[in-house]
């Protein structure tokens, strides 16, 4: 089983993920900021990955901290369970429209972390949480899932719809990437042998 346990722990926050990859969708995840949580119950559900997450942070300054940690927390999660990443197929990408939003994600499993983020939010917060957050989270996971990622907003209004999109976004790319490829599952998909 492709799967993963990371637990952070730092002044600020406190985290602990653990990960399946050759999941059903199934997550039990608390964050303490109502939207991420939502958030990433979608990348479980749509990527058929199995999530656990619980985080505390020092939400009694602002979700920044809970946010980008958990991006972290993930990130590495995902690149541990993903070991030598021998036999992905590597690449993903998936257009998800939602309402009048439509969002392009495209990603590499490259071990070469690369953000992105063509992203307008109309809103400048959803609930409570401030939405110039999302990119941060984009960019922690990326950097420590390793992993090239482009999240484009083709187009949209509103700010929930083209959040959601994006990580439901994410979640069908990283699907499609880490999946084993049954004609290479012996291989690393890459010329130098190894990413």
């Amino acid at each position: 089983m492709r799967e993963a346990s990371i637990a952070r722990k730092t002044t600020e926050t406190e985290i602990d993920v653990r990960i399946r990859l050759d999941g059903e969708g199934r997550y039990s995840v608390s964050t303490g900021v109502g939207f991420l949580d939502h958030m990433l119950e979608q990348l479980a559900r749509h990527g058929l990955v199995d999530l656990d997450l619980a985080a505390k942070g020092d939400l009694h300054i602002d979700a920044h901290h809970t946010t980008e940690d958990t991006g972290i927390a993930v990130g590495q999660a995902v690149s541990a369970a993903l070991g030598d990443r021998k036999g992905i197929r590597r690449y993903g990408h998936a257009y998800v429209p939602m309402d009048e939003a439509l969002v392009r994600v495209a990603l590499d499993l490259s071990n070469r972390p690369y953000l992105i983020w063509h992203v307008d939010l109309p809103a400048q917060k959803l609930g409570t949480m401030d939405t110039e957050l999302f990119r941060e989270w984009f960019q922690a996971f990326a950097q420590h899932a390793g992993a090239t990622l482009h999240v484009e907003c083709l187009y949209g209004t509103n700010t929930h719809h083209i959040v959601e999109a994006c990580f439901k976004a994410l979640a069908r790319a990283l699907r499609i990437a880490a999946e084993i490829d049954p004609r290479r599952s012996d291989a690393v998909p890459s010329t130098k042998g190894s990413l």
